[in-house]
């Protein structure tokens, strides 16, 4: 996933050299390079871009910072003014593309280079709140009592991401991926909304433009609203994280369709033999169909490197 090389010590060497988290993706030779590290290090089939969902809001206008302990920090909040308040940046998308070229540069005809942005929803609930939070109550608020004002964020994040996810595959991304974090704080009607309708628009919007480049798809935590994802917005392939039965999954997902996942980040940090079960049930579960095998969700920093390998080991020699 995303936070893949934050548990390398090669990783928190160059954090440590060039600063803060945005100070790393903004400098585009380091953010090649941390893209990189697993490759290097493991031979992994893909490797997906450094950088972090929020860059769309600070290209929007708003400002971004992490505080160490807190998170992100976004300002003005959306629940204090309006999205036609802000004047966009766009400019502060660049630095991404440079990123994107550099490890296309480097990483050899054999490997896969995925994109990413965050889904519409889940941005929004930073860009309202100006944080993120345990239940996103704010912005459900808002979405309730103010449907107007907040259909106008979603449309404008819509905007921004297709172009965004456009210079990503201009770039040389040959696969991106929609996070949607907090799809699972919905209810199933907003979540037609807020998550469904959103995405569908950006997957045609790119499909009219990019018609072999592959969309995945990752609405954490969305249980048994996931085979209306699936069907009704267009995605190419699904992430499921660590809470979905495999077994269940299978079962209901398109017939045919990719999936991702769903390993739970916290089985790897544990290791042993149950990593080895576990790994093996997933595999088996999906051996009928396409299959990417990945975390539920990102990898704890803490997460020792035996235990990468001790997986991979298992992957490289499950035989379906």
């Amino acid at each position: 996933m995303r936070q893949a090389g934050r548990y390398l010590p090669e990783y928190r060497a160059l954090r440590s050299e060039k600063g803060g988290f945005l100070a790393l993706v903004y400098d585009s030779n380091a953010a090649a390079e941390i893209t990189l590290q697993p490759i290097h290090r493991f031979g992994f089939d893909g490797a997906i871009l450094f950088s972090d969902i929020l860059i769309v809001p600070y290209a929007m206008g708003q400002d971004l910072e992490f505080l160490a302990g807190e998170g992100p920090a976004l300002s003005p909040r959306l629940v204090d003014t309006t999205l036609a308040s802000l004047e966009a940046v766009p400019e502060r998308l660049t630095p991404i593309y440079e990123t994107v070229s550099k490890v296309k540069a480097g990483l050899g005809a054999d490997r896969t280079l995925l994109g990413f942005a965050g889904s519409p929803w889940t941005i929004a609930t930073y860009m309202v709140a100006g944080e993120g939070s345990r239940d996103q109550h704010v912005t459900r608020a808002m979405a309730y009592s103010d449907k107007a004002a907040f259909q106008a964020i979603i449309d404008g994040i819509v905007e921004v991401t297709v172009e965004y996810l456009a210079g990503q595959i201009h770039a040389g991304v040959e696969a991106v991926q929609l996070f949607d974090s907090w799809a699972g704080s919905l209810a199933p009607d907003e979540f037609e909304r807020w998550v469904i309708a959103p995405n569908s628009r950006i997957v045609a919007a790119l499909k009219a433009r990019f018609p072999e480049i592959p969309v995945i798809g990752f609405p954490k935590g969305t249980g048994e609203k996931l085979p209306a994802y699936a069907a009704e917005t267009g995605v190419d392939a699904i992430g499921i994280d660590e809470t979905i039965d495999p077994v269940w999954a299978a079962q209901v997902l398109p017939v045919g369709m990719p999936v991702q996942g769903n390993l739970d980040p916290l089985l790897l940090l544990a290791g042993g033999d149950d990593l080895d079960r576990r790994a093996k049930q997933i595999l088996d579960c999906f051996a009928g169909r396409p299959h990417v095998f990945n975390l539920g969700h990102g990898i704890g920093k803490e997460t020792p490197i035996a235990h990468v390998e001790q997986l991979l080991s298992v992957v490289r020699e499950w035989q379906g």
